[in-house]
């Protein structure tokens, strides 16, 4: 079986055999789809806090987990940019090629090593990749070593803390659980199945500590209309 649920996607939408979109399912919660097209957006159509990330992007830039490649796209236009896309999807890596991204690449950011960029991107829930909190030192020490001096980190998440919340305002989040922003999805698409995978939603207070613990200065740079925001993170002097 496929694993390649965003590959096969993306293939799809792009060769116009666009028939369906990507089921997301997750324990506890109601099925919910991604529409394929919306990986494939323009500039004008992305949500402002990706805007944002994207205006201020400079220098040697790393667009992790790039999908269909529109992020690269765009930034390949700007001036004084040097762009890798980097997926571990190798069917949205072949379109995103076919698109237009010079160079992009099947790499998984875990084991990315000896290479250092002036940003990294992480949109589209970009801090889901680190899985669950308890992972978030080690991410912050790996990135540690990707990171050029007087680099940044650009990543966009959401306090998903209002799924949990009653009528009256209060909440139901069982602590003994662990993190509420931990999520656990399973994707399907056609006859196609993924394993299930973690997914951390983490708000941004919490981002803004680990960071510090391991020498960051974070800044919130913008909040979108879903308790969606952008944060920039880079080393203190």
């Amino acid at each position: 079986m496929n694993k390649d649920i965003f590959g096969e996607a993306i293939k799809d939408f792009y060769n116009q055999k666009y028939t369906e979109d990507i089921i997301v399912q997750a324990p506890d919660f109601d099925d919910d789809s991604i529409p394929i097209s919306y990986l494939f957006r323009s500039y004008a159509e992305m949500p402002k806090i990706e805007q944002k990330a994207l205006d201020i992007s400079y220098g040697k830039v790393l667009d992790v987990g790039c999908g269909a490649g529109s992020h690269s796209l765009y930034l390949q236009n700007k001036q004084h940019l040097e762009v890798t896309a980097i997926d571990i999807s190798e069917g949205a890596v072949e379109i995103s090629k076919k698109r237009g991204v010079q160079r992009a690449l099947v790499q998984d950011i875990h084991t990315l090593a000896h290479k250092q960029y002036d940003t990294l991107l992480f949109l589209m829930n970009g801090s889901g990749i680190i899985g669950r909190l308890n992972r978030i030192d080690w991410f912050f020490k790996h990135i540690k070593t990707l990171l050029k001096p007087n680099g940044q980190i650009l990543m966009d998440s959401s306090d998903i803390s209002y799924l949990f919340r009653d009528e009256d305002g209060s909440f139901w989040i069982d602590t003994l659980t662990g993190y509420y922003g931990e999520m656990r999805y399973k994707l399907t698409y056609k006859q196609h199945e993924s394993d299930w995978f973690d997914w951390l939603y983490i708000d941004y207070n919490t981002l803004q500590n680990a960071a510090n613990a391991h020498g960051f200065v974070c800044e919130l740079l913008s909040e979108g209309e879903n308790n969606d925001y952008i944060a920039r993170m880079r080393m203190m002097e």
